[in-house]
Protein backbone atom coordinates (compact mmCIF):
# COMPACT_ATOMS: atom_id res chain seq x y z
CA UNK A 1 0.00 0.00 0.00
CA UNK A 2 1.15 3.27 -0.60
CA UNK A 3 2.71 5.83 2.27
CA UNK A 4 1.57 8.78 -0.11
CA UNK A 5 -0.22 11.09 1.71
CA UNK A 6 -3.88 11.57 0.52
CA UNK A 7 -3.66 14.98 -0.67
CA UNK A 8 -0.78 16.25 -3.02
CA UNK A 9 1.42 18.76 -1.09
CA UNK A 10 1.55 22.28 -2.47
CA UNK A 11 3.31 22.71 -5.51
CA UNK A 12 5.80 25.53 -6.75
CA UNK A 13 4.01 27.97 -9.59
CA UNK A 14 7.40 28.15 -11.36
CA UNK A 15 7.92 24.32 -11.39
CA UNK A 16 4.60 23.02 -12.77
CA UNK A 17 4.78 25.94 -15.21
CA UNK A 18 8.34 25.29 -16.39
CA UNK A 19 8.93 25.37 -20.41
CA UNK A 20 5.09 25.90 -20.83
CA UNK A 21 4.52 29.96 -19.74
CA UNK A 22 6.14 32.18 -21.82
CA UNK A 23 7.25 34.37 -18.57
CA UNK A 24 8.75 32.49 -15.78
CA UNK A 25 5.73 32.01 -13.28
CA UNK A 26 6.43 33.68 -9.43
CA UNK A 27 8.20 31.41 -6.92
CA UNK A 28 5.11 30.49 -5.08
CA UNK A 29 2.88 27.85 -3.68
CA UNK A 30 -0.18 26.50 -4.88
CA UNK A 31 -2.38 23.77 -2.65
CA UNK A 32 -4.82 22.87 -5.34
CA UNK A 33 -5.96 23.05 -8.77
CA UNK A 34 -9.41 22.86 -10.04
CA UNK A 35 -11.73 24.51 -13.04
CA UNK A 36 -14.89 24.87 -11.24
CA UNK A 37 -14.67 27.88 -9.72
CA UNK A 38 -16.98 26.72 -7.04
CA UNK A 39 -14.75 24.18 -5.80
CA UNK A 40 -11.69 26.58 -5.28
CA UNK A 41 -10.09 26.05 -2.12
CA UNK A 42 -7.95 29.32 -0.36
CA UNK A 43 -4.40 28.97 -1.53
CA UNK A 44 -5.14 26.95 -4.69
CA UNK A 45 -5.02 27.81 -8.49
CA UNK A 46 -8.27 28.83 -10.43
CA UNK A 47 -7.67 27.24 -13.85
CA UNK A 48 -9.60 29.65 -16.52
CA UNK A 49 -9.86 28.01 -20.32
CA UNK A 50 -11.84 29.18 -23.23
CA UNK A 51 -15.19 27.17 -23.51
CA UNK A 52 -17.17 26.56 -26.06
CA UNK A 53 -19.81 29.21 -25.49
CA UNK A 54 -17.55 31.58 -22.66
CA UNK A 55 -14.33 31.50 -20.88
CA UNK A 56 -13.88 30.06 -17.70
CA UNK A 57 -12.45 33.90 -16.23
CA UNK A 58 -16.42 34.63 -16.38
CA UNK A 59 -16.31 32.76 -13.14
CA UNK A 60 -13.34 34.31 -11.60
CA UNK A 61 -15.30 36.93 -9.19
CA UNK A 62 -15.97 33.41 -7.37
CA UNK A 63 -12.78 32.10 -7.72
CA UNK A 64 -11.50 34.93 -6.12
CA UNK A 65 -14.01 35.04 -3.55
CA UNK A 66 -13.04 31.64 -2.41
CA UNK A 67 -9.37 32.49 -1.39
CA UNK A 68 -7.73 31.87 -4.85
CA UNK A 69 -3.97 32.55 -4.72
CA UNK A 70 -3.48 32.28 -8.45
CA UNK A 71 -5.20 32.35 -12.13
CA UNK A 72 -3.91 30.46 -15.11
CA UNK A 73 -5.75 31.66 -17.65
CA UNK A 74 -5.60 31.34 -21.32
CA UNK A 75 -5.20 34.16 -23.61
CA UNK A 76 -8.28 34.11 -26.20
CA UNK A 77 -9.45 36.30 -29.15
CA UNK A 78 -11.64 39.31 -26.87
CA UNK A 79 -10.73 38.23 -23.69
CA UNK A 80 -8.70 40.99 -21.90
CA UNK A 81 -5.75 40.47 -18.86
CA UNK A 82 -7.98 39.64 -15.13
CA UNK A 83 -7.58 42.58 -12.96
CA UNK A 84 -6.29 41.05 -9.59
CA UNK A 85 -6.46 41.71 -6.29
CA UNK A 86 -3.07 42.69 -4.91
CA UNK A 87 -1.68 39.14 -3.08
CA UNK A 88 -3.14 36.86 -5.96
CA UNK A 89 -0.87 35.87 -9.11
CA UNK A 90 -1.64 36.06 -12.18
CA UNK A 91 -0.34 33.69 -14.88
CA UNK A 92 -1.16 34.03 -18.78
CA UNK A 93 -0.86 30.54 -21.02
CA UNK A 94 -1.15 30.30 -24.04
CA UNK A 95 -2.66 26.87 -25.37
CA UNK A 96 -3.81 26.52 -21.99
CA UNK A 97 -5.78 23.59 -22.71
CA UNK A 98 -3.59 21.41 -24.48
CA UNK A 99 -0.73 21.76 -21.51
CA UNK A 100 -3.24 21.34 -18.99
CA UNK A 101 -2.57 17.47 -18.49
CA UNK A 102 1.20 18.37 -17.98
CA UNK A 103 0.50 20.84 -15.56
CA UNK A 104 -1.63 18.73 -13.29
CA UNK A 105 0.79 15.69 -13.87
CA UNK A 106 3.30 17.19 -12.36
CA UNK A 107 0.88 18.54 -9.66
CA UNK A 108 -0.22 14.69 -8.60
CA UNK A 109 3.19 13.32 -8.85
CA UNK A 110 2.78 12.04 -12.55
CA UNK A 111 0.29 9.25 -11.24
CA UNK A 112 0.19 7.84 -14.54
CA UNK A 113 3.79 6.75 -14.80
CA UNK A 114 2.49 4.15 -11.93
CA UNK A 115 -0.42 2.20 -13.37
CA UNK A 116 -0.36 0.52 -16.20
CA UNK A 117 -3.42 1.96 -18.00
CA UNK A 118 -5.67 0.37 -21.03
CA UNK A 119 -7.86 2.95 -21.99
CA UNK A 120 -11.25 1.96 -24.25
CA UNK A 121 -12.62 3.89 -27.27
CA UNK A 122 -15.19 3.17 -29.74
CA UNK A 123 -19.10 3.97 -30.22
CA UNK A 124 -20.25 0.88 -28.07
CA UNK A 125 -18.92 -1.34 -25.81
CA UNK A 126 -16.68 0.69 -24.11
CA UNK A 127 -18.40 0.35 -20.50
CA UNK A 128 -18.83 -3.71 -20.70
CA UNK A 129 -15.06 -3.90 -21.94
CA UNK A 130 -13.39 -1.56 -19.01
CA UNK A 131 -15.51 -3.12 -16.27
CA UNK A 132 -15.20 -6.73 -17.54
CA UNK A 133 -11.50 -5.87 -17.83
CA UNK A 134 -10.59 -4.36 -14.61
CA UNK A 135 -12.51 -6.71 -13.12
CA UNK A 136 -10.83 -10.09 -14.32
CA UNK A 137 -7.34 -8.42 -13.20
CA UNK A 138 -9.16 -7.79 -9.94
CA UNK A 139 -9.71 -11.71 -9.56
CA UNK A 140 -6.52 -12.67 -11.41
CA UNK A 141 -4.79 -10.82 -8.12
CA UNK A 142 -3.44 -7.19 -9.51
CA UNK A 143 -5.15 -4.34 -8.00
CA UNK A 144 -7.14 -2.96 -10.93
CA UNK A 145 -10.09 -0.14 -11.26
CA UNK A 146 -12.17 0.81 -13.42
CA UNK A 147 -13.15 4.70 -14.46
CA UNK A 148 -15.44 5.37 -17.12
CA UNK A 149 -19.42 6.38 -18.05
CA UNK A 150 -20.42 4.54 -14.35
CA UNK A 151 -17.86 6.53 -12.23
CA UNK A 152 -14.58 5.57 -10.96
CA UNK A 153 -12.88 3.14 -8.56
CA UNK A 154 -12.51 -0.35 -7.90
CA UNK A 155 -14.90 -2.77 -9.15
CA UNK A 156 -17.86 -3.24 -6.40
CA UNK A 157 -16.81 -0.17 -5.10
CA UNK A 158 -17.54 2.73 -8.05
CA UNK A 159 -18.46 6.15 -7.22
CA UNK A 160 -20.45 7.43 -9.99
CA UNK A 161 -20.07 10.77 -11.67
CA UNK A 162 -21.26 13.03 -14.10
CA UNK A 163 -19.07 12.42 -17.19
CA UNK A 164 -17.79 8.95 -18.85
CA UNK A 165 -14.41 11.16 -19.04
CA UNK A 166 -14.38 13.86 -16.57
CA UNK A 167 -11.95 17.23 -16.97
CA UNK A 168 -8.15 16.98 -17.22
CA UNK A 169 -7.44 18.06 -13.21
CA UNK A 170 -10.07 15.42 -12.31
CA UNK A 171 -8.58 12.70 -14.44
CA UNK A 172 -4.89 13.25 -12.91
CA UNK A 173 -6.52 13.81 -9.35
CA UNK A 174 -8.37 10.34 -9.43
CA UNK A 175 -5.19 8.44 -10.91
CA UNK A 176 -3.51 9.89 -8.28
CA UNK A 177 -6.03 8.98 -5.63
CA UNK A 178 -6.01 5.13 -7.33
CA UNK A 179 -2.48 5.36 -7.09
CA UNK A 180 -2.54 5.70 -3.70
CA UNK A 181 -5.09 3.53 -2.64
CA UNK A 182 -2.67 0.62 -4.36
CA UNK A 183 -4.14 0.46 -7.84
CA UNK A 184 -1.45 -0.72 -10.20
CA UNK A 185 -3.74 -1.34 -13.24
CA UNK A 186 -7.05 0.78 -14.92
CA UNK A 187 -9.11 -0.14 -17.49
CA UNK A 188 -10.36 3.69 -18.93
CA UNK A 189 -13.58 4.34 -21.04
CA UNK A 190 -12.14 7.27 -23.18
CA UNK A 191 -14.30 9.20 -24.96
CA UNK A 192 -14.48 11.08 -28.57
CA UNK A 193 -15.28 14.43 -26.41
CA UNK A 194 -12.46 13.75 -23.90
CA UNK A 195 -9.50 13.13 -26.80
CA UNK A 196 -10.73 16.23 -28.93
CA UNK A 197 -10.88 18.46 -25.37
CA UNK A 198 -7.44 17.43 -24.03
CA UNK A 199 -9.36 15.87 -21.18
CA UNK A 200 -6.34 13.05 -21.03
CA UNK A 201 -3.75 14.78 -21.91
CA UNK A 202 -0.69 13.74 -19.90
CA UNK A 203 -1.99 10.36 -19.24
CA UNK A 204 0.52 7.57 -19.95
CA UNK A 205 -1.74 5.25 -21.65
CA UNK A 206 0.03 1.93 -21.52
CA UNK A 207 -2.62 0.21 -23.80
CA UNK A 208 -5.53 1.79 -26.53
CA UNK A 209 -7.93 -0.81 -27.60
CA UNK A 210 -10.88 0.02 -30.00
CA UNK A 211 -13.88 -1.43 -30.22
CA UNK A 212 -16.22 -0.15 -33.32
CA UNK A 213 -17.42 2.80 -34.71
CA UNK A 214 -21.06 3.90 -35.76
CA UNK A 215 -23.32 7.06 -35.48
CA UNK A 216 -23.01 8.83 -32.43
CA UNK A 217 -22.04 12.21 -31.47
CA UNK A 218 -22.38 14.16 -34.94
CA UNK A 219 -23.78 17.07 -33.18
CA UNK A 220 -20.55 17.57 -31.49
CA UNK A 221 -18.05 15.91 -34.39
CA UNK A 222 -20.48 17.41 -37.17
CA UNK A 223 -19.26 14.73 -39.80
CA UNK A 224 -18.76 10.91 -39.15
CA UNK A 225 -15.38 10.84 -40.55
CA UNK A 226 -14.06 13.44 -37.76
CA UNK A 227 -15.91 11.24 -35.23
CA UNK A 228 -13.51 8.53 -36.42
CA UNK A 229 -10.07 10.99 -36.87
CA UNK A 230 -10.90 11.68 -33.06
CA UNK A 231 -11.15 7.91 -32.03
CA UNK A 232 -7.76 7.90 -33.92
CA UNK A 233 -5.56 10.03 -32.11
CA UNK A 234 -5.55 7.46 -29.02
CA UNK A 235 -3.91 5.17 -31.51
CA UNK A 236 -0.89 7.96 -31.85
CA UNK A 237 -0.36 8.01 -28.01
CA UNK A 238 3.03 8.64 -27.43
CA UNK A 239 3.19 6.29 -24.51
CA UNK A 240 1.45 3.47 -26.14
CA UNK A 241 2.84 -0.15 -25.86
CA UNK A 242 -0.02 -2.13 -27.21
CA UNK A 243 -3.10 -1.77 -29.51
CA UNK A 244 -6.13 -3.69 -30.03
CA UNK A 245 -8.07 -3.10 -32.65
CA UNK A 246 -11.62 -4.98 -33.97
CA UNK A 247 -10.93 -6.26 -37.16
CA UNK A 248 -14.36 -6.82 -38.03
CA UNK A 249 -15.37 -2.66 -37.84
CA UNK A 250 -14.17 -1.40 -41.29
CA UNK A 251 -13.02 1.60 -39.47
CA UNK A 252 -10.90 -0.71 -37.23
CA UNK A 253 -9.36 -2.50 -40.24
CA UNK A 254 -8.64 1.00 -40.91
CA UNK A 255 -6.94 1.96 -37.98
CA UNK A 256 -4.59 -0.72 -38.12
CA UNK A 257 -2.77 0.26 -40.70
CA UNK A 258 -2.03 3.40 -38.77
CA UNK A 259 -0.28 1.68 -35.72
CA UNK A 260 3.35 2.20 -36.47
CA UNK A 261 5.47 0.92 -33.25
CA UNK A 262 3.03 -0.52 -31.34
CA UNK A 263 2.79 -3.94 -30.49
CA UNK A 264 -0.44 -4.86 -32.32
CA UNK A 265 -3.43 -7.08 -31.53
CA UNK A 266 -6.74 -7.93 -33.91
CA UNK A 267 -9.62 -9.84 -32.73
CA UNK A 268 -12.95 -10.44 -34.83
CA UNK A 269 -14.85 -12.95 -36.03
CA UNK A 270 -16.49 -12.70 -39.59
CA UNK A 271 -12.72 -11.10 -40.96
CA UNK A 272 -10.64 -13.27 -39.08
CA UNK A 273 -12.64 -16.35 -39.87
CA UNK A 274 -12.14 -15.47 -43.89
CA UNK A 275 -8.49 -14.23 -43.59
CA UNK A 276 -5.13 -15.97 -43.30
CA UNK A 277 -4.21 -14.22 -39.84
CA UNK A 278 -1.55 -17.10 -39.44
CA UNK A 279 1.33 -14.42 -40.06
CA UNK A 280 -0.38 -12.23 -37.86
CA UNK A 281 2.09 -11.58 -34.41
CA UNK A 282 -1.08 -11.64 -32.78
CA UNK A 283 -4.61 -12.59 -32.84
CA UNK A 284 -7.71 -13.53 -30.94
CA UNK A 285 -10.68 -14.92 -32.64
CA UNK A 286 -14.10 -16.82 -32.25
CA UNK A 287 -14.58 -19.93 -34.77
CA UNK A 288 -17.56 -21.22 -33.32
CA UNK A 289 -20.34 -19.28 -30.95
CA UNK A 290 -23.45 -20.70 -29.23
CA UNK A 291 -26.36 -18.58 -27.60
CA UNK A 292 -27.35 -20.42 -24.82
CA UNK A 293 -30.46 -19.92 -22.71
CA UNK A 294 -28.14 -17.43 -20.35
CA UNK A 295 -25.57 -16.74 -21.76
CA UNK A 296 -22.55 -17.80 -24.95
CA UNK A 297 -20.47 -20.49 -25.37
CA UNK A 298 -17.26 -19.47 -27.51
CA UNK A 299 -14.65 -21.65 -28.97
CA UNK A 300 -11.23 -19.50 -29.04
CA UNK A 301 -8.53 -19.35 -31.43
CA UNK A 302 -5.58 -17.24 -30.63
CA UNK A 303 -1.77 -16.49 -31.30
CA UNK A 304 -1.46 -17.82 -27.88
CA UNK A 305 -3.67 -21.08 -28.37
CA UNK A 306 -6.89 -22.73 -28.32
CA UNK A 307 -9.87 -22.51 -25.86
CA UNK A 308 -13.55 -22.30 -25.21
CA UNK A 309 -15.06 -20.31 -22.55
CA UNK A 310 -18.67 -19.72 -21.18
CA UNK A 311 -19.68 -16.19 -20.85
CA UNK A 312 -22.41 -15.05 -18.23
CA UNK A 313 -23.70 -12.61 -20.84
CA UNK A 314 -25.82 -12.39 -23.60
CA UNK A 315 -26.02 -11.43 -27.19
CA UNK A 316 -24.33 -11.64 -30.38
CA UNK A 317 -22.28 -8.10 -29.70
CA UNK A 318 -21.07 -9.26 -26.13
CA UNK A 319 -18.77 -12.20 -28.36
CA UNK A 320 -16.64 -8.93 -29.58
CA UNK A 321 -16.26 -7.66 -26.10
CA UNK A 322 -15.04 -10.56 -24.60
CA UNK A 323 -12.86 -11.49 -27.45
CA UNK A 324 -11.42 -7.29 -26.35
CA UNK A 325 -11.24 -8.39 -23.00
CA UNK A 326 -9.53 -11.10 -23.66
CA UNK A 327 -7.10 -10.10 -26.08
CA UNK A 328 -6.14 -7.31 -23.40
CA UNK A 329 -5.40 -10.30 -20.61
CA UNK A 330 -3.58 -11.73 -23.66
CA UNK A 331 -1.54 -8.67 -23.92
CA UNK A 332 -1.05 -8.04 -20.55
CA UNK A 333 0.75 -11.35 -20.49
CA UNK A 334 -2.13 -13.52 -18.78
CA UNK A 335 -1.69 -17.22 -19.41
CA UNK A 336 -4.41 -18.26 -21.86
CA UNK A 337 -6.22 -20.78 -19.13
CA UNK A 338 -6.19 -18.20 -17.10
CA UNK A 339 -7.33 -15.34 -18.99
CA UNK A 340 -10.49 -17.71 -19.87
CA UNK A 341 -11.18 -19.05 -16.28
CA UNK A 342 -11.18 -15.68 -15.66
CA UNK A 343 -13.38 -14.37 -18.25
CA UNK A 344 -15.82 -16.91 -17.37
CA UNK A 345 -16.75 -15.33 -13.90
CA UNK A 346 -17.18 -12.19 -15.24
CA UNK A 347 -20.31 -10.48 -15.19
CA UNK A 348 -22.28 -7.80 -17.04
CA UNK A 349 -21.48 -3.79 -15.37
CA UNK A 350 -25.07 -2.20 -14.14
CA UNK A 351 -27.26 -1.43 -16.97
CA UNK A 352 -25.63 -3.52 -19.55
CA UNK A 353 -28.07 -6.49 -21.02
CA UNK A 354 -28.65 -6.86 -17.31
CA UNK A 355 -31.42 -9.00 -16.83
CA UNK A 356 -34.18 -9.17 -14.47
CA UNK A 357 -36.11 -12.36 -14.05
CA UNK A 358 -39.28 -13.64 -12.10
CA UNK A 359 -40.66 -16.87 -12.07
CA UNK A 360 -43.57 -16.59 -14.21
CA UNK A 361 -42.92 -13.16 -15.98
CA UNK A 362 -41.65 -12.34 -19.16
CA UNK A 363 -37.71 -11.85 -19.69
CA UNK A 364 -36.74 -7.96 -18.67
CA UNK A 365 -33.81 -6.85 -20.06
CA UNK A 366 -32.05 -3.25 -19.21
CA UNK A 367 -29.62 -1.43 -21.65
CA UNK A 368 -27.71 1.84 -22.56
CA UNK A 369 -28.46 1.19 -25.60
CA UNK A 370 -28.84 4.85 -27.34
CA UNK A 371 -27.45 4.72 -30.68
CA UNK A 372 -29.03 3.23 -33.96
CA UNK A 373 -26.35 0.43 -33.87
CA UNK A 374 -26.65 -0.42 -30.33
CA UNK A 375 -30.39 -0.56 -30.40
CA UNK A 376 -30.43 -2.79 -33.45
CA UNK A 377 -27.57 -5.13 -31.18
CA UNK A 378 -29.40 -5.10 -28.37
CA UNK A 379 -32.67 -5.82 -29.91
CA UNK A 380 -31.47 -9.04 -32.10
CA UNK A 381 -29.41 -10.12 -28.48
CA UNK A 382 -32.41 -10.25 -26.64
CA UNK A 383 -34.52 -11.97 -29.54
CA UNK A 384 -31.99 -14.67 -29.19
CA UNK A 385 -32.23 -15.71 -25.99
CA UNK A 386 -36.25 -15.05 -25.80
CA UNK A 387 -39.09 -17.99 -27.27
CA UNK A 388 -42.16 -15.43 -27.19
CA UNK A 389 -42.59 -11.38 -28.23
CA UNK A 390 -40.12 -9.19 -28.04
CA UNK A 391 -41.05 -5.72 -26.46
CA UNK A 392 -39.10 -2.49 -26.79
CA UNK A 393 -39.14 0.61 -24.79
CA UNK A 394 -37.22 3.32 -25.73
CA UNK A 395 -36.58 7.07 -26.24
CA UNK A 396 -34.03 9.55 -27.29
CA UNK A 397 -32.26 12.12 -25.46
CA UNK A 398 -33.04 15.85 -26.06
CA UNK A 399 -30.44 18.21 -27.21
CA UNK A 400 -28.21 15.10 -28.51
CA UNK A 401 -27.83 14.08 -32.33
CA UNK A 402 -31.53 14.39 -34.05
CA UNK A 403 -30.37 12.59 -36.63
CA UNK A 404 -30.35 8.85 -35.49
CA UNK A 405 -33.96 9.61 -33.97
CA UNK A 406 -35.92 8.04 -36.90
CA UNK A 407 -33.19 5.69 -37.55
CA UNK A 408 -33.93 4.20 -34.12
CA UNK A 409 -37.53 4.23 -34.21
CA UNK A 410 -37.21 2.30 -37.97
CA UNK A 411 -34.93 -0.18 -35.99
CA UNK A 412 -37.19 -0.58 -33.29
CA UNK A 413 -40.24 -1.22 -36.02
CA UNK A 414 -38.40 -3.69 -37.61
CA UNK A 415 -36.88 -5.52 -34.61
CA UNK A 416 -39.23 -5.39 -32.32
CA UNK A 417 -42.88 -6.85 -31.92
CA UNK A 418 -44.29 -4.10 -30.09
CA UNK A 419 -42.89 -0.73 -29.58
CA UNK A 420 -43.35 2.06 -26.82
CA UNK A 421 -41.47 5.31 -27.34
CA UNK A 422 -41.68 7.09 -24.38
CA UNK A 423 -39.41 10.07 -22.77
CA UNK A 424 -35.55 9.46 -22.04
CA UNK A 425 -33.52 12.86 -20.86
CA UNK A 426 -35.66 15.03 -22.62
CA UNK A 427 -33.59 18.10 -21.19
CA UNK A 428 -34.41 21.30 -22.75
CA UNK A 429 -36.12 20.20 -26.14
CA UNK A 430 -40.06 19.80 -26.48
CA UNK A 431 -40.51 15.67 -25.52
CA UNK A 432 -43.54 15.32 -27.92
CA UNK A 433 -41.29 16.70 -31.15
CA UNK A 434 -38.60 14.33 -29.81
CA UNK A 435 -41.52 11.58 -30.15
CA UNK A 436 -42.87 12.67 -33.62
CA UNK A 437 -38.97 12.75 -34.91
CA UNK A 438 -38.66 8.84 -33.94
CA UNK A 439 -41.97 8.02 -35.37
CA UNK A 440 -40.96 9.66 -38.29
CA UNK A 441 -38.33 6.65 -39.01
CA UNK A 442 -41.60 3.97 -38.83
CA UNK A 443 -43.42 3.06 -41.62
CA UNK A 444 -46.17 2.19 -39.43
CA UNK A 445 -46.16 4.47 -37.17
CA UNK A 446 -49.75 4.03 -35.29
CA UNK A 447 -48.74 0.84 -34.57
CA UNK A 448 -46.57 2.50 -32.21
CA UNK A 449 -47.87 3.11 -28.52
CA UNK A 450 -46.64 6.45 -27.50
CA UNK A 451 -46.25 6.74 -23.50
CA UNK A 452 -44.06 9.64 -22.32
CA UNK A 453 -44.01 9.22 -18.87
CA UNK A 454 -40.97 6.53 -18.83
CA UNK A 455 -42.25 4.60 -15.19
CA UNK A 456 -45.62 3.89 -17.27
CA UNK A 457 -43.97 2.69 -20.47
CA UNK A 458 -41.86 0.30 -18.61
CA UNK A 459 -44.81 -0.61 -16.23
CA UNK A 460 -47.05 -1.09 -19.48
CA UNK A 461 -44.60 -3.32 -21.33
CA UNK A 462 -44.22 -5.45 -18.84
CA UNK A 463 -47.91 -5.72 -17.98
CA UNK A 464 -48.54 -6.53 -21.81
CA UNK A 465 -45.71 -9.07 -22.10
CA UNK A 466 -46.59 -13.01 -22.00
CA UNK A 467 -44.30 -15.42 -19.80
CA UNK A 468 -41.77 -16.37 -22.13
CA UNK A 469 -41.87 -13.34 -23.62
CA UNK A 470 -39.09 -10.45 -23.54
CA UNK A 471 -38.88 -7.06 -22.73
CA UNK A 472 -35.93 -4.53 -23.94
CA UNK A 473 -35.84 -1.16 -21.42
CA UNK A 474 -33.20 1.17 -23.84
CA UNK A 475 -31.42 3.85 -23.26
CA UNK A 476 -30.95 4.54 -19.92
CA UNK A 477 -29.15 1.43 -18.69
CA UNK A 478 -26.97 2.40 -15.14
CA UNK A 479 -28.31 6.01 -14.88
CA UNK A 480 -30.58 6.33 -11.88
CA UNK A 481 -31.96 10.14 -12.76
CA UNK A 482 -34.12 11.72 -15.75
CA UNK A 483 -33.48 14.88 -16.72
CA UNK A 484 -36.36 16.99 -17.82
CA UNK A 485 -36.46 20.65 -18.53
CA UNK A 486 -33.23 21.65 -16.36
CA UNK A 487 -34.36 19.47 -13.54
CA UNK A 488 -32.68 15.87 -13.08
CA UNK A 489 -34.53 13.57 -10.79
CA UNK A 490 -34.38 10.54 -9.59
CA UNK A 491 -35.37 7.78 -11.92
CA UNK A 492 -34.31 4.42 -12.24
CA UNK A 493 -35.76 1.86 -15.42
CA UNK A 494 -34.64 -1.15 -13.08
CA UNK A 495 -35.98 -0.17 -9.93
CA UNK A 496 -39.56 0.54 -11.90
CA UNK A 497 -39.14 -2.90 -13.26
CA UNK A 498 -38.42 -4.77 -10.42
CA UNK A 499 -41.47 -3.28 -8.91
CA UNK A 500 -43.45 -3.96 -12.15
CA UNK A 501 -42.25 -7.84 -11.66
CA UNK A 502 -42.89 -7.97 -7.95
CA UNK A 503 -39.61 -7.89 -6.96
CA UNK A 504 -37.56 -5.52 -4.93
CA UNK A 505 -33.77 -6.53 -5.96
Amino acid sequence: MSTRPAKPRAKNLATLLQGIAPERAPSAHVSDLTLDSRQVEAGGAFVALTGLRTHGLAFLEQALSRGAAAVLWEPAAGVAAPRLPVGVIGVRVPDLTRQLGTIADRFFDAPSSEIRIAAVTGTNGKTTIAYMLAEALEKLGIDAAYTGTLGFGRVGAVRARSHTTPDCITVHRELAELRDDGVRSVAMEVTSHALVQQRVAGVRFDAALFTNLTRDHLDYHGTFEAYGEAKARLFEWPTLKHAIVNLDDPFGATLTQRVRGTALTVYGRESLATTDVSSEACYVRATHVVAEPVGLSIEIDSAWGRGRLHSRLIGAFNVDNVLAVLAALLGFDVPLRDALQTIEQGTAPPGRMEMLIAPGKPLVVVDYAHTPDALDKALRAVRAHSTGKLHCVFGCGGERDVGKRPLMGSIAETQADAVIVTDDNPRGEDGDAIVAAILDGMREPTKAHVQRDRAAAIELAIARAAPGDAVLIAGKGHENYQIVGSTRRHFSDREVALAALGRTS
